[in-house]
């Protein structure tokens, strides 16, 4: 498996999470892991991008949190990227939550506080929604780091489903205690369940800004942890791709 340099341009005080044994960063052992709904909104070109983003703010927050949501985020991809999108990140606390969630979107109370944004007209051509599961090793979305600006979101798709069960493992067991040593700060770790790029892992860092980030991943890169457990044969070829967004808080 390789990974790509990063250039530092900057240097970042650590910020240091507890771990606990068990590949557990101060979480309990004994809770559920999470499930995470992650969904793009292709904007569409003229669209009322205003409407839909009240919507998610104003209707679609508080609703999935009054049905058992954990959490619930609001992204836009960092530049001007074409078409633009808009990205939401909603945990729940096990599925039971999910499903009461999404079934009970044609109730009556639901139905008229989205009314202005049912009647907005077109804001975006179709919504991609992926489905994700937890890791052991991280069981719950973290808090952004104080002063976060930039969330960084990855996805590893693997050549098979074994290929993606090692590359889990490894941050489990290994990485991603190594992670919170160099300061890249993760809000959340999923297998995906369901989604365009299984079989893959799913997981965000955020940072203070791209300077944080760099300087972070040139740490990582060369940390003698790192440099040892790259080339373990357990977790050769785990990877087949990479996709990365960058994307700030909207």
């Amino acid at each position: 498996m390789k990974r790509r340099k990063f250039v530092t341009t900057a240097a970042a005080a650590p910020l240091v999470a507890p771990y606990t044994a068990g590949g557990s960063f101060g979480q309990d052992a004994a809770s559920e892991n999470e499930i995470y709904e992650l969904r793009t909104y292709e904007l569409s070109w003229g669209g009322n991008r205003g409407a839909l983003t009240a919507y998610l703010n104003d209707v679609e927050k508080p609703y999935v949190q009054n049905h058992g949501a954990n959490h619930f985020m609001t992204f836009v991809e960092s530049g001007q990227a074409l078409p633009s999108q808009l990205w939401t990140l909603t945990s729940f606390p096990d599925f039971a939550s999910y499903q009461n969630a999404f079934s009970n979107r044609s109730n009556e109370r639901f139905v008229q506080q989205s009314k202005g944004y049912s009647e907005s007209g077109q804001t975006f051509n179709r919504i991609s929604s992926s489905l994700l599961y937890a890791f052991d090793g991280l069981k719950q979305m973290k808090t952004p780091i104080e002063n976060a600006a930039l969330f960084e979101l990855r996805i590893y798709e693997g050549v098979n489903e074994d290929a993606v069960r090692r590359k889990t493992k490894m941050f489990n067991d290994e990485e991603l205690e190594l992670f919170y040593k160099v300061d890249l700060n993760p809000v959340f770790f999923g297998s995906m369940m369901v989604g365009s790029y299984v079989p893959s892992l799913v997981y965000m860092l955020n940072y203070r800004d791209m300077e944080h980030r760099d300087q972070a991943w040139k740490d990582f890169l060369e940390h003698p942890d790192w440099l040892v457990m790259r080339d373990k044969e357990i977790y050769a070829n785990t990877v087949s791709n990479i996709r990365r967004v960058f994307l700030e808080q909207g």
